[in-house]
């Protein structure tokens, strides 16, 4: 039985696809964005991101579920910085498609594609945390493994927002309201941070259920 946590290392066609993908999703971004000081400050995070995915795969050598996931994460932030998340037109398009758009359905006040985004952060880049966590730590128990890559999860969304709150104290009022996509919401930062646990957890359930557990054996 294959298990999703002893895979292989991606090979390079996998790494040049992933790369080719979000160069060409940053292209197609670049075209008009609502605010080219807020979108210039989102991307430089997407290329300091690529660039970590790089040297850690010559340092670890990263799986190719972890590359997709990454993938996947920095699209929909591709996506974000390009309407600065508090505009992303997700209700025009779902009602384009389905004639009602997500907010009517779920009664949401405020635009809620930066919770998606955090979420996503959780749940797509679990893989790639998994792989970090499984060659810096020595932990024989799958559990205490998961334990800690959750701790990264949290860690890690709470430096992102105090960078984003330090950021934004930087700024104008109006272009921190812009960059930061808080829309009055004094619990946005709280809110987005369980929501990246949530899909950590959720990340890591399902691979537990794929496979017997999680694996630390080494690739």
């Amino acid at each position: 039985m294959v298990c999703l946590h002893d895979l292989p290392p991606a090979n390079r066609l996998i790494r040049l696809s992933c790369l080719f993908l979000i160069g060409l999703a940053m292209l197609i971004a670049s075209i008009h964005p609502l605010d080219w000081s807020s979108y210039a400050m989102h991307q430089l995070g997407t290329l300091i991101f690529v660039a970590g995915m790089i040297w850690l795969h010559r340092r670890f050598g990263l799986r190719a579920i972890s590359w997709i996931g990454s993938t996947g994460f920095l699209l929909l932030h591709i996506l974000g910085a390009r309407y600065l998340y508090s505009y992303v037109p997700y209700d025009e398009w779902f009602t384009a498609l389905f004639g009602t758009g997500l907010s009517d359905v779920f009664g949401w006040k405020r635009n809620m594609y930066d919770r998606l985004v955090h979420f996503a952060y959780g749940l797509l880049l679990f893989p790639l945390m998994w792989d970090v966590c499984k060659r810096i730590f020595i932990i024989p128990s799958p559990a205490k493994l998961f334990a800690i890559v959750l701790m990264l999860n949290m860690s890690t969304s709470m430096i992102y927002e105090l960078i984003e709150w330090g950021i934004a104290m930087s700024l104008s009022p109006e272009q921190a309201e812009s960059y930061n996509g808080q829309q009055g919401d004094v619990w946005d930062a709280h809110k987005d941070m369980a929501l990246a646990l949530l899909g950590g957890i959720l990340a890591g359930v399902f691979g537990g259920m794929i496979t017997p557990f999680f694996s630390t054996k080494k690739t």
